[in-house]
């Protein structure tokens, strides 16, 4: 079976590698979208062949039309976009510096939103292709995060926008809105705030980037023909209302 091609961005680690490792083990052939040149490289080198990683910025247009240059001249297209990169700059509203709430939207928000349009331009004209957004279960509110919630509702609100102006073109989009996931983020928490944050779960228990790369192969899958537009919660029912 031929490869499909498939762009990952924030892909040197976390839940980003983790997709990583399973559209490769999906038989795609895989781009490694990351500013961690480090970790993306030694990724890369991993993941072997099926892998290659591009050094780019994603909220610099610039940046992201030469990575999709370079992909559709070396690959022929795109199949896959699944849009991982992010930041946060938490703090409450009224400590939050102007320049935190710039740059998590910049990258958060105008990132996917920029991935989105070339990508999304080039899959119309190829009448194919799956985008994944990755938001948070964090859009619905989050104490403290008034830039990154409000980011990644922006992302829910990109995702719905394009499954209408793309779903006749056969390109399906769709948003993943992890919760508490064991990540290099969550293991900098001390050992008491992640069992506060784990008690406040239904499941009682912590998420792993595995769960969320799960969803995506799934929503990614050939197989997956009819659904778009839709945010799947993989958030072991945080979403639900439990609450501290």
């Amino acid at each position: 079976m031929d490869k499909r091609i498939a762009v990952i961005t924030g892909a040197a680690k976390g839940i980003g590698k983790a997709i990583a490792q399973k559209m490769v083990k999906d038989n795609c052939q895989t781009i490694l979208v990351d500013v961690d040149k480090a970790n993306g490289e030694s990724l890369a080198e991993e993941l072997g062949d099926a892998a290659k990683f591009i050094l780019c910025d994603i909220s610099n247009d610039k940046e992201v039309n030469n990575l999709f240059n370079s992909v559709v001249k070396e690959f022929g297209g795109v199949d896959v976009i699944v849009n991982n990169a992010g930041i946060i700059r938490d703090n409450v509203i009224w400590k939050m510096p102007v320049e935190d709430f710039d740059k998590v939207v910049d990258i958060n928000l105008k990132g996917t939103w920029l991935m989105c349009k070339v990508a999304g331009t080039l899959m119309r004209d190829q009448k194919r292709g799956r985008i994944v957004n990755i938001a948070s279960r964090a859009w619905l509110g989050n104490r403290g995060q008034s830039n990154y919630s409000a980011s990644k509702a922006g992302v829910v609100g990109l995702t719905r926008v394009l499954a209408l102006e793309l779903g006749k073109y056969g390109v399906l989009v769709n948003a993943i809105a992890p919760g508490l996931i064991n990540t290099p983020l969550t293991q900098k928490l001390s050992e008491e705030v992640q069992e506060k944050l784990i008690q406040a779960q239904p499941t009682k228990s912590m998420g792993q980037p595995e769960d969320i790369a799960n969803a995506v192969a799934f929503l990614c899958d050939e197989k997956t023909q009819f659904i778009t537009g839709q945010t799947i919660y993989v958030d072991g029912g945080k979403s639900i209302g439990a609450g501290i």
